[in-house]
């Protein structure tokens, strides 16, 4: 699939959590029918991409069984390409390689890997042997302690080499160089000031040279810039984080809230088009 090597302008992936416990929306869509309801409406408001998780990955989060994970997301991503057209580019939201392995048998066309293939190696052999692409992502440590004192000497140098070094893996596993995408982990092992370096520096990332995803849905640094306490509560801080992400060149956007994320992508294209154009 070349979703990664022939996008044109930036795009939306959906955030779909078939988990009971994620931070923002964990027990809202286990079912089929809500599931499948859920990604209708973010079809309909403008996603390209929808990414399916059976796993929390918020801080402090337990981890879940591939068995468990394949339980969860299996028979959903069958209903979504039973229901839905091919147009529509399945994400798997996993760090087991058995998990990616079944969740592209069943249909899925991406897989997003937070820990860049430090869980299980073999996830990268994966995406190589089925050709499809792979999201490598930066995380200190692992979501259940990532948060207990993470620090950096200097993030945005620090991630960009993990990253590299993350990509020459997926390289030497037979990953197709357009098949990977990078994405800097906001708030995975991060402090709220190395949020915001990341953030400030986003052009340092696509400058690399491989599509970069930007996942700041809902997160808690946010909410504790804005004085919010509810994650529902940040979607307008979402949103400027959707054209700051787009106007330094950003790809891919995770996010719960489509429409309004949508939005912002939009306008913030239409600007930097403009600058180009002059």
């Amino acid at each position: 699939m070349g979703l990664l090597r022939h996008m044109t302008q930036p795009m939306i992936m959906g955030i779909l959590n078939v988990t009971p416990d994620s931070f923002s929306d964990g027990g809202k869509f286990t079912g089929i029918d809500n599931a499948l309801a859920q990604v209708q409406k973010m079809w309909d408001e403008g996603a390209k991409i929808i990414d399916i998780g059976g796993e929390s990955t918020r801080p402090g989060a337990e981890p879940v069984s591939a068995e468990e994970q394949v339980r969860r997301v299996v028979p959903v991503i069958q209903a979504i390409r039973a229901n839905f057209s091919e147009e529509m580019a399945i994400s798997i939201d996993t760090t087991l390689s058995a998990v990616a392995a079944q969740a592209v048998a069943a249909g899925a066309t991406l897989i997003n890997d937070v820990s860049a293939g430090l869980n299980d190696k073999a996830i990268l052999s994966v995406a190589a042997e089925c050709d499809v692409p792979i999201i490598l992502m930066h995380m200190q440590g692992q979501p259940k302690t990532m948060q207990a004192a993470p620090y950096y000497t200097d993030v945005v140098a620090e991630v960009c080499a993990h990253l590299q070094t993350r990509i020459d893996a997926a390289l030497a596993a037979g990953v197709a160089k357009h098949h990977i995408g990078i994405d800097p982990g906001i708030g995975f092992g991060k402090r709220k000031q190395d949020n915001l370096d990341l953030l400030a520096h986003l052009d340092q990332f696509v400058g690399m040279g491989y599509p970069v995803l930007l996942g700041t849905s809902r997160k808690r640094f946010m909410g504790s810039i804005c004085a919010v306490e509810q994650p529902s509560e940040l979607v307008t801080a979402t949103a400027v984080t959707t054209a700051l992400g787009v106007m330094q060149g950003v790809q891919m956007f995770r996010v719960h809230d489509v429409q309004e994320n949508k939005q912002a992508l939009e306008v913030a294209w239409a600007v930097k088009s403009a600058v180009v154009r002059r």
